[in-house]
């Protein structure tokens, strides 16, 4: 019976683990009957503690010795955001409508610069994956900023029979809830995409061998 093979962790399995921590977080926006900035940044602080945790197992056993500065100042970013929003007595929409997109842009920059990174390096997949994810993050950022902190919008469903409030921080949170959703489906699906073949360097041509002349009848 032949031996099995020693587990060694790869990009795809921090792929899926964020992929897997990201749909939670949405699961739990979605299902959550409160989008208030009180339950959003708990939400927010579990899945950020998570991720850092995932992207600082992934720099260290995963990322080569010489280009895990990058990874590790990501994954610091989100603990940091993940510790602060995990503050009980600062949770409201202030704290949420300053962290949020505080760290969304920095974390965007971020990742969007370790894909730029990647792809120099003639890493494609792993270029691609970093940018959208970072771009991603930087929308957030924008739109977080663009939604008015204190915007009430009253209406009515007739065919409900109830009113209902909107307000800028269940678009706010609603806005998370979708980035992480999105998030997830884009991880899962490149860590359970095969890894595309990488281009390696033509070999140098050899001097032709001198031909031995052939002898004729």
């Amino acid at each position: 019976m032949p031996a099995a093979r020693p587990f060694t962790p790869s990009t795809r399995h921090v792929q899926l683990l964020r992929a897997l921590v990201a749909a939670i977080a949405a699961l739990m926006v979605t299902f959550s009957p409160d989008h208030s900035a009180i339950v959003g940044l708990p939400i927010f602080s579990g899945w950020a503690v998570a991720t850092a945790l995932a992207l600082g197992l992934g720099a260290w056993m995963v990322a080569p010795a010489g280009e895990r500065a990058v990874p590790v100042l990501l994954a610091v970013v989100y603990l940091a955001a993940g510790m602060v929003a995990g503050i009980a007595p600062l949770r409201g929409p202030l704290l949420y409508f300053v962290l949020v997109p505080l760290w969304a842009f920095v974390a965007g920059v971020l990742e969007t610069g370790l894909g730029v990174a990647r792809r120099r390096r003639g890493d494609g997949d792993g270029a691609r994956d970093a940018l959208t994810v970072g771009v991603l993050t930087l929308v957030v950022a924008a739109a977080t900023l663009v939604v008015p902190a204190d915007y009430v919008l009253d209406y009515y469903i007739e065919d409900a029979g109830q009113a209902f409030t909107l307000t800028g921080e269940i678009i706010a949170v609603g806005l998370f809830g979708g980035y992480a959703a999105i998030v997830a489906v884009f991880l899962a699906i490149a860590g359970l995409s095969p890894d595309a073949p990488r281009q390696t360097a033509a070999a140098p041509i050899s001097e032709a061998e001198p031909r031995i002349p052939e002898e004729r009848p």
